[in-house]
């Protein structure tokens, strides 16, 4: 049986997510705008397996084959009579439904492998006498011969994703590394050209040295596009010696399923900004330019309080090695009018509220672009996982400018986050009842404050392509040195390109940062409806929650390479680290022995000293991080937070041997059932599932019902063309859909 580590348990908590009364509210029209929308995410979402290893999308074909061939309660009679138990089925199922639910074969939340935990040997009678197997011998066999192996290898460099040596990653070929990918983004910067939408594949030419291939997502490929903003782009550079190829297509088939269904949205939008904002995205996925997402973005922000609401494209930076590389997602969700209301009142405050922050007012953006701020029941979210809250978009240069929108999904964080008793790990006795208590009101508190005033605060200084800085060079002083500014953004240069690896957990820190120290400010507590001892435990449990996270967050650390696997859970060990140096016994962290005689641990708050040492080490470190982000200064802001991510077995916490605690009582995050739409007439159903494995299979069966096949075999055939760049696996299965 493998490591732990690397299986998902057959008792993982599965979760439906809930939006039938927010979608039973919607026009006719409105639900005809959200069901092309979702098609147009789902279709999308489907890149995200050629983002993430090179076996992940045959590993998807198969599964899909098998379980259109059979639902998970007629395979399962096969698979008892060809000799697997119960649990071994039933761990079959779990494997599969966690493929789907993050697009691969990769946790989306550590980007670790996880593997089947039954044999390979009764998992492949099982694939080879299904009734897929029957129908179409050849497709299936092949399918397993290409990614049979891969499903359960865990060699060393393929139990992560990352660069080189560290792990696999598709989106670069596997002989790129780090150098690399610094090089290329220095190409890139050159060029005025996002990594968003990007890969990189390197092959050694005839005359010996690297030959690099940037290849944007987009519908067209080499065809000549009029008056198309990205056809100058496409060709051969020359670059610090080295040879650059500017081309494009990547993921066409799906971006082309993708562009027709925003298409039809666009018939049922609800204003000009949704129409605009959609034909800027058909735009910028058919041509493969970020450029036109950026336009469409811009409509998007425009768009304020619309009843569906909905963002797609390539987002988040946080599985890219390098940092710099979206992945592609899209939702669609409904508006939670209660919830909302509280939003907006966060909303009307947030200029008082800025001012309450560590830094100088040099350091805060000139003016506060207010946003929306919803509270949001999901329809769809399509990628690799589903978070709690999101500020977007993450063009700096348009949040500088433009502004953004933060987003709650409250029926996500209904489920998601739920907690039971008896799972609650390494608390001590007489917090855990006050813990699940306002846990559930503490996070929406904690997210609110992290999405519009984490990620909306801080100014960035930049030196324009003209030479003109926006900040007074002469009077703005460095509130860490005393002196003028010695460092900023160059036209072309952003955040995530400067800070590249740490830049997504750095922002996190930061956000999370600003939400614990805002959540002392009693008239934030007041919106949430929480006064006087009630809302001294939301503080409490908020602050409780964060410490909880830091220790947990052991688990996305691996000792082997020294890095960190997880974006957000580096950024809450951060804080711990923060917060344990403050002293005077405000957080400690106590190995201890369970009651089933194992190593455990237990963490303490002193609630009496928060605002007395915990307020003033927060204070201290968040205004270091604004500052060392505002000034661009990467040695220091590197020196800074690595040094505070570093995992040693130093006394007294001794880090590494907790590390050991945390991954022997860690509960897997949920795997969570998603509804599909189905068009019917001129009318659109609601399909619901129900929370378990079986029924997560069922939603992904029936999600593509006209044209699985086809996109099975689309999948294979993207992966085939690229699979010599990880020289695995190296043949096509052979048989048609």
């Amino acid at each position: 049986m493998a490591d732990t580590q690397y299986i998902l348990p057959n008792d993982i908590g599965v979760s439906s997510l809930d939006c039938r009364e927010a979608f039973r509210l919607l026009s006719p029209t409105e639900r005809l705008y959200a069901h092309h929308l979702s098609r147009a995410a789902w279709y999308g979402g489907l890149a995200v397996l050629l983002q993430t290893s090179p076996e992940a999308p045959y590993i998807y074909a198969l599964l899909s084959r098998l379980f259109r061939a059979q639902d998970p309660d007629q395979l399962r009679q096969h698979a008892l009579a060809e000799g697997l138990t119960e649990e071994e089925y039933q761990a079959f199922l779990v494997y599969t439904a966690g493929v789907y639910s993050n697009m691969g074969n990769y946790k989306s939340f550590g980007d670790t492998k996880f593997v089947p935990n039954l044999p390979k040997e009764k998992l492949e009678r099982v694939i080879l006498g299904s009734k897929a197997a029957q129908q179409h011998p050849e497709a299936v066999r092949g399918l397993w011969q290409t990614c049979g192996e891969l499903i359960f290898s865990l060699e060393p460099r393929l139990r992560h994703l990352g660069l080189g040596k560290e792990g696999i990653t598709t989106y670069f070929s596997g002989d790129c590394t780090m150098e690399d990918a610094k090089l290329a983004q220095d190409f890139l910067d050159s060029q005025n050209l996002s990594a968003y939408n990007t890969r990189l594949f390197k092959e050694v030419g005839q005359d010996g040295k690297p030959h690099y291939e940037v290849r944007l997502a987009s519908v067209l490929g080499t065809e000549p596009a009029l008056d198309s903003e990205m056809t100058s782009k496409l060709k051969s550079y020359k670059f610090q010696e080295s040879h650059f190829q500017v081309t494009r297509g990547d993921y066409a088939p799906i971006l082309q399923k993708v562009v027709e269904h925003l298409e039809k949205a666009k018939t049922y939008a609800a204003n000009s900004h949704q129409e605009q904002m959609l034909a800027q995205y058909i735009e910028s996925f058919t041509q493969g330019s970020v450029e036109a997402h950026k336009r469409g973005s811009r409509f998007w922000i425009q768009d304020k309080g619309p009843i569906v609401e909905s963002y797609i494209g390539f987002i988040e930076s946080y599985r890219d090695p390098f940092g710099s590389r979206g992945e592609f997602e899209g939702f669609v969700a409904m508006v939670n009018k209660a919830m909302s209301a509280k939003f907006e009142q966060l909303v009307a405050s947030a200029e008082q509220l800025l001012k309450e922050l560590p830094w100088p007012p040099a350091f805060e953006k000139d003016k506060f672009l207010t946003p929306d701020f919803t509270s949001l029941d999901v329809l769809t979210f399509a990628g690799s996982g589903i978070p709690a809250g999101i500020n977007i978009p993450n063009y700096d240069d348009l949040r500088q400018t433009e502004g953004f929108k933060n987003v709650s999904l409250g029926n996500v964080l209904a489920v998601a986050y739920a907690t039971q008793r008896e799972k609650l790990t390494f608390l001590e006795e007489d917090d855990k009842d006050l813990y699940i208590r306002w846990k559930g009101p503490s996070f929406d508190v904690q997210v609110g404050l992290h999405e519009l005033l984490g990620h909306g605060s801080g100014k960035l200084f930049v030196q324009d392509e003209k030479g003109v800085f926006n900040f007074d060079q002469e009077t703005v002083v460095n509130p860490e040195t005393g002196e003028q500014i010695q460092s900023w953004y160059r036209s072309g240069e952003t955040w995530d390109s400067k800070f590249s690896t740490i830049a997504s957990s750095y922002e996190e820190c930061r956000a999370e940062s600003v939400g614990l120290y805002l959540c002392l400010q009693p008239q934030v507590l007041e919106i949430f409806g929480f006064e006087g001892s009630d809302a001294e435990d939301v503080i409490y449990v908020n602050w409780l929650n964060m410490v909880r996270a830091g220790l947990l967050a052991l688990e996305f650390y691996t000792p082997e390479a020294s890095n960190w696997r997880q974006a957000h859970m580096q950024a809450r060990f951060v804080i711990l680290r923060v917060l344990l140096e403050a002293g005077e016994g405000l957080v400690t962290v106590t190995p201890t022995t369970g009651s089933d005689g194992r190593p455990d641990a237990r963490v303490h708050l002193d609630r009496s000293k928060i605002r007395s040492v915990g307020k003033p080490a927060l204070e201290r470190f968040l205004r270091r991080l604004q500052v060392l982000k505002s000034t661009g200064d990467v040695a220091g802001g590197r020196a800074l937070y690595e040094g505070y991510a570093a995992v040693t077995d130093v006394p007294p916490e001794c880090f590494l041997t907790l590390r050991d605690t945390v991954l022997l009582r860690k509960e897997s995050r949920k795997l969570i059932v998603q509804p599909n739409t189905r068009l019917e007439g001129s009318e659109v159903q609601l399909l619901e599932y129900e929370a378990s494995a079986a029924g997560l299979i069922r939603s992904f069966s029936e999600r593509f019902p006209e044209d699985g096949p086809e996109l099975e075999e689309v999948l294979t055939q993207l992966a085939t063309a690229d699979a010599r760049f990880w020289k695995c696996p190296s043949e096509a299965p052979s048989g048609q859909a």
